[in-house]
């Protein structure tokens, strides 16, 4: 998801600052996390226009910065956390089943920051400290996106919630 909201300057400061995707990739929400395959576009593409059937447009609601066991940042889903669930697992059924890595339980999220060490973890958590704007908007798409050798992102497809 390519959420865009309306005080999105801020996480983009933020990404700025923490994040050397910034730039290369717009904040997003990973429902399917990155992998080589040779599935041809329209075939992905419908196998997500099936995995949608049924599901509505939905709000969600981003806020607070917390860390991860391994040096990320992430912008924490408040609100919809479920739908986000209900797609990634949906997304991951029959052709992209093969994809899926049980070893990492999936938390919803946009990720803010990327940092080496504990030492760059622990300023980039104070300086967030004091970010609390919550971040609210209704997914009604979902977009398909190739990762390119020098890390830009190029969107391959999208697709609406009916």
């Amino acid at each position: 998801m390519f959420p865009i909201f309306k005080k999105q300057h801020l996480i983009e400061e933020v990404r700025k600052k923490f994040d050397p995707l910034y730039g290369l990739v717009p904040p997003h929400l990973t429902l399917v996390f990155p992998f080589a395959s040779e599935i041809p576009t329209s075939k992905l593409e419908q196998h997500v226009k099936e995995s949608l059937v049924g599901l509505c447009p939905f709000p969600i609601q981003l806020k607070g910065i917390t860390a991860t066991s391994d040096n990320h940042l992430f912008l924490n889903v408040k609100k919809g956390n479920d739908n986000i669930i209900e797609l990634h697992d949906r997304l991951y059924s029959g052709l992209l089943s093969e994809f899926m890595n049980r070893r990492y339980t999936y938390t919803p999220h946009l990720t803010v920051g990327r940092c080496n060490n504990e030492i760059e973890l622990q300023a980039a958590l104070e300086y967030t400290k004091p970010f609390e704007a919550p971040f609210d908007i209704v997914v009604t798409n979902l977009a398909s996106e190739i990762i390119e050798s020098n890390g830009n992102s190029t969107i391959e497809f999208i697709v609406s919630l009916s």
